[in-house]
């Protein structure tokens, strides 16, 4: 039985470059069921990410209305470029040309929409993250830190136009995802790759002069004691369950 017209529940999509997660939620952003996980299928054409969310809908308590959030920029449900699901086997691999062309421009919210049958948004996956977050008020920051680096920009609790700082130079010709993403974390070490998480946000601090600065994302965990002491009290490290709470919110922000 569909629910209640004042209390709309959510299907809330995190779509991550290892794996995709969904759970229902009601209009407070309380779970009404158990986040399901799959790993993120390779290769990944659009198709197969709409039957995949609709295999993960299937197995999920009925909602009316959907929110998936997903790397790239997406502008008005519409993906501009994609970053992982044009590689042929996930992320840091090679890219597939048609992969490319079958995901530029194309119109994955409405695809979505139809597939699973309830109205639905489709945004960046920092974006919906940060929707879970923020304050709404002055100039909010949020920053993911996982396979690469996410961003999302909120003034007065309203979305700015994405930026894609993720494939911005931030030394000599490395990218802030190269920079901070899961390979360095790995390679380097937590204690030295949360040194670059502190001169990433030192190098961004005179860019946005943010009221507030949120960290999320699987590896923002990882971040030492010590240069989380030294970040300044504008900045706030955020649990990653904001990627699914943000499904509820996005639609409360109008985002």
């Amino acid at each position: 039985m569909p629910a209640p017209a004042t209390t709309p529940y959510t299907l809330a999509v995190d779509c991550g470059g290892g794996g995709i997660k969904a759970s229902v939620l009601d209009s407070s952003g309380t779970l009404h069921a158990p986040a399901v996980r799959v790993p993120t299928p390779y290769p990944l054409p659009p198709e197969r990410l709409v039957d995949t969310i609709a295999d993960i809908a299937a197995r999920l308590p009925a909602a009316d209305r959907a929110t998936v959030g997903m790397p790239g920029m997406i502008r008005h449900g519409v993906v501009v470029a994609t970053p992982h699901y044009v590689t042929r086997s996930g992320p840091h691999t090679r890219v597939d040309p048609e992969l490319v062309a079958a995901w530029a421009g194309c119109d994955i919210r409405a695809a979505v929409e139809a597939r699973v049958g309830v109205p639905t948004l489709v945004l960046n996956d920092a974006e919906v993250h940060g929707a879970g977050v923020v304050s709404g008020t002055g100039v909010e920051l949020v920053l993911t830190l996982g396979t690469g680096l996410g961003s999302a920009l909120f003034d007065g609790g309203r979305l700015a136009p994405h930026l894609e700082w993720s494939h911005a130079p931030v030394r000599r010709m490395t990218t802030y995802d190269e920079y901070i993403g899961q390979i360095q974390r790995a390679r380097l070490g937590d204690a030295l790759w949360s040194r670059r998480v502190r001169q990433v946000v030192e190098g961004l601090r005179p860019v946005v002069l943010w009221d507030r600065l949120y960290l999320g994302g699987g590896n923002s965990r990882r971040i030492t004691p010590q240069v989380l002491s030294r970040l300044g009290d504008d900045v706030v490290v955020v649990p990653n369950q904001a990627g699914i709470v943000g499904g509820v919110r996005a639609w409360q922000l109008g985002v």
